[in-house]
């Protein structure tokens, strides 16, 4: 069963919902789409769930308060209570890393927080969060101070995107750094609580200072050099919390020495449907995979491939422009920066904080490091 929720549904969602006859809750979002077949109720869903033990899936974190009123005492909405609550999160895999520091206060806590106790580098961001929004990364005590002087304003801007069980401000994270490579990975646990890797993407930055999800990619060396070593971190988190039957979106970071999770999101794949960039990859299609409990054969899979670059980019909107300022987006001056895209979604730039995702690919990453550096207030004209 898939629960289908707002900000974006791909037409690739779409035809898989159709072509496997998936059932859809019935709700204000599925009915935008006529073309469903299977469009069953809450009670009808509820019962799924509790007496056939149905899948379900959501292309959004937003269907997360759904859960909670439908399927609270459920273990479903437990795994999303742990995952959604970053110290949760910490504190139950605390076994596996004894050795990292975090600790949670709450906003009016943070504001009087003397910076001269606190070790830098380090992390500050929501207990509950979605994407890069309110994720600081702090130095020193003079960018602390700054943070704290435009917190409220800050706030302010995430409270008026997201509902408060997807974003919500007042408990934050304080962590230590990890220093190593970024990755992010779309997977499920089955129901023995094994872990399945559909995708592994590598998170690229500008600078130092760059906490955007402007663009992320893979590639055969990748998913070669990485997916056995996260899939035992993964199955050490799912016995930590028992996770089973269960699709996530999980951020890390991998050095050397050790892999470090960075937040586990719940009941999703890659947000705004860029999951689907696996089929562009690897011929996966994960929702199809996750439903009927597939597991790729990466030797299969990559024994014909070269070792090409796919990425996805998101073309996101400045925080200096409003959106209903926008009067129109220089789409073919924008797809000039991409030598070889797969798929190009066009957004509605005037409610949503982005105005193009892309899937592409490349023989260099020099293609992805100019994307990193455009100026995306050059293809908008106000």
């Amino acid at each position: 069963m898939i629960i289908l929720e707002k900000p974006y549904v791909s037409d690739f969602l779409i035809d898989t919902i159709n072509k496997n006859n998936i059932c859809v809750l019935d709700n204000e979002i599925a009915r935008v789409y006529p073309v469903f077949k299977n469009l069953i109720s809450t009670k009808e869903a509820v019962d799924k769930y509790k007496n056939e033990n149905e899948l379900i899936y959501t292309n959004s974190e937003n269907a997360i308060s759904w859960i909670d009123e439908n399927l609270h005492d459920s273990k479903l909405n437990e795994f999303i209570k742990i995952s959604k609550d970053k110290a949760k999160f910490r504190n139950a895999i605390k076994s596996i890393y004894p050795d990292y520091y975090f600790c949670e206060v709450s906003k009016d806590e943070l504001k009087k927080l003397n910076p001269q106790n606190l070790k830098f580098p380090l992390i500050l961001k929501p207990s509950v969060g979605f994407l890069s929004f309110g994720v600081y990364p702090v130095n020193n005590i003079d960018e602390w101070n700054k943070v704290i002087l435009n917190l409220d304003k800050d706030i302010e801007k995430f409270a008026s995107v997201f509902p408060e069980n997807v974003v919500n401000t007042q408990k934050f994270l304080i962590e230590e750094m990890i220093e190593g490579d970024e990755f992010a990975l779309d997977a499920y646990y089955d129901n023995n609580g094994c872990a399945t890797i559909l995708n592994i993407y590598k998170h690229p930055f500008f600078d130092a200072s760059d906490v955007s999800d402007r663009a992320y990619y893979t590639n055969k060396e990748i998913i070669e050099k990485y997916c056995d070593k996260f899939k035992l971190v993964l199955d050490k988190i799912s016995s930590c919390i028992g996770y089973k039957n269960f699709p996530f979106h999980l951020e890390l970071r991998a050095n050397e020495n050790n892999i470090i999770p960075i937040e586990l999101n719940p009941m999703r794949f890659c947000g705004w449907c860029i999951t689907d960039m696996a089929y562009s990859a690897w011929g996966i299609n994960v929702y199809e995979y996750f439903l009927n409990q597939k597991k790729p054969n990466w030797e299969n899979i990559l024994k014909d491939k070269d070792n090409s670059y796919y990425y996805f980019t998101m073309a996101d909107i400045p925080s200096m422009i409003k959106n209903e300022e926008i009067k129109n987006i220089d789409y073919e001056k924008y797809l000039k920066n991409i030598s070889n895209p797969l798929v190009v979604r066009k957004i509605d730039y005037k409610n949503n904080p982005v105005f193009a995702i892309v899937f592409a690919k490349c023989d260099s990453l020099d293609e992805i490091k100019n994307i990193l550096k455009l100026k995306m207030e050059d293809f908008i004209e106000i």
